[in-house]
């Protein structure tokens, strides 16, 4: 148990009000989107870089366990204070520290939430694309920490892609640089790269520069309904032949539309057994070109249905659809279990059909949607906790479509981490050799394993 002299270092140096010890404290910041909960034994607000430096440098005297926390929305695990200790939770640390217009970056602390970010520098004529789900909370801390995905990846790519540079604390206090100010930086080691979607084991990140681009005046929304989920798939691929380039390109199959549409109470079609949002961004010239293009693809293709959006009620109208998916399969049972597998995208309804048929064989409910253009298909296993027999089933059945993933040379996970969730399953996309490589890093960087302890492997 941590010592009370600890927590009055911590205060004098901090100050009280950014060190906490109640039991509501210690509850709140004990559990993420996925669940899993352990107690820290003290929460601690940073609100400057030397709050980190005090708290990390009193954390390695004493070896207390150190957990860096965002908005604690991540599905591994990954914030979870599992063996106690700190939980170092950013929210203070919240402030754009400025927006270069010149030279296209912004630099921003970790508790800058990205839906915040985006909006500041699109008054700017700026953008910043990656937008997890999450963006409306989730920080921008988290999404490097997560390497964070989202709609758009098909065409902008992840966070990792936006970032320049870092600085960042080590376990001991010492502050280090990484990256640069610009696009172009091959000097040394990518440890800035090392540290992306490092899930806060390797250092505690303080600042982040951002890549930003110029915002795209004009945007189109289009949904596509087709009859089965391969007919889908062979639109896509044509379309991506075409060069129409879309922005967004997410799926929903037959068992997500079915919950959606029921919840939204909306009219569906009897044979609708799959549907792809394509979303089109760029000049209005360019965009318009584009959506006649998609326009007569479709005329020359087996689409069930065609939506165009307009207006913004109309695109609001589409956007629901995607975005009340998860409210929707709430209805199934108490619990989601939420995967983010990636697979080949010529693999997608390969891997969707051994997604259905294990969820037969086992007897559950999975859901599933995703981002058709990088293959992340959100696998939702819909479960009761209080149910042992079908926890059972579950594991057994994930462990089944996680080898599958590998077999068909995909990933575990392409957006929510590894954290605790899917430590298990590492061992199948990596070798022995390869985990220690990672443990390595790990020594060099933690070599008293204090930083996010018991993540990854």
């Amino acid at each position: 148990m941590m010592h009370k002299k600890v927590k009055k270092q911590l205060e004098k140096l901090l100050g009280k009000e950014k060190v906490f010890s109640q039991k509501e404290y210690l509850v709140t910041y004990s559990y993420d989107a996925a669940g899993k909960e352990s107690l820290p034994e003290l929460v601690v607000f940073p609100g400057c870089e030397e709050d980190i430096r005090h708290t990390l440098r009193i954390a390695y005297e004493h070896k207390i366990p150190i957990t860096p926390r965002g908005a604690g929305v991540g599905y591994s695990g990954g914030s979870v204070p599992i063996q106690g200790g700190i939980a170092l939770v950013f929210t203070k640390m919240n402030k754009i520290l400025c927006i270069d217009t010149e030279n296209f970056y912004a630099e921003v602390q970790p508790g800058v939430v990205t839906y915040n970010l985006q909006q500041e520098v699109e008054k700017k004529g700026l953008f910043y694309p990656p937008d997890p789900a999450s963006l409306k909370t989730s920080t921008i801390g988290g999404n490097v920490a997560e390497n964070a995905g989202g709609l758009r990846c098909f065409k902008y790519g992840v966070t990792g892609n936006y970032v320049l540079g870092l600085e960042a604390f080590l376990i001991d206090g010492g502050k280090i640089n990484v990256g640069s100010h610009v696009i172009k930086d091959v000097a040394g080691y990518n440890i800035k790269s090392l540290l992306i979607g490092s899930e806060g084991t390797l250092a505690v990140i303080s600042k982040i520069i951002l890549r930003l681009i110029p915002l795209p005046p004009y945007r189109r929304l289009f949904r596509l309904d087709f009859a089965s989920l391969g007919k889908g798939a062979e639109f896509i691929n044509q379309m991506i032949k075409e060069n129409i380039g879309p922005s967004v390109l997410e799926f929903m199959d037959e068992s997500s539309i079915a919950a959606v549409f029921d919840y939204l109470k909306l009219p569906k079609n009897s044979n609708l057994k799959a549907a792809v949002l394509v979303e089109l961004d760029g000049n209005k010239g360019d965009v318009e070109e584009r959506a006649q293009r998609l326009s007569r693809l479709v005329k020359d293709s087996q689409v069930l249905d065609y939506k165009a959006a307009e207006t913004e009620a109309e695109i609001e109208e589409l956007w629901s659809i995607r975005r009340n998916i998860s409210p929707a399969i709430s209805k199934y049972k108490p619990k989601k279990i939420n995967e983010d597998i990636v697979v080949p995208i010529g693999k997608i309804v390969e891997a969707v059909e051994f997604i259905n048929n294990t969820a037969k064989e086992y007897g559950l409910t999975i859901i599933l949607f995703g981002h058709f253009g990088d293959g992340n298909i959100h696998t939702n296993v819909m479960v009761d906790p209080d149910d042992e027999d079908e926890m059972k089933r579950t594991e057994i059945a994930l462990d089944k479509i996680f080898r599958y993933v590998i077999s068909v040379k995909g990933s575990i996970t392409g957006e929510h981490g590894v954290g605790i969730t899917k430590k298990a399953f590492m061992k199948y996309q990596f070798s022995d050799r390869e985990i220690e490589i990672f443990k390595r890093v790990k020594r060099a960087f933690d070599p008293e394993n204090l930083l996010n302890p018991g993540k990854i492997f």
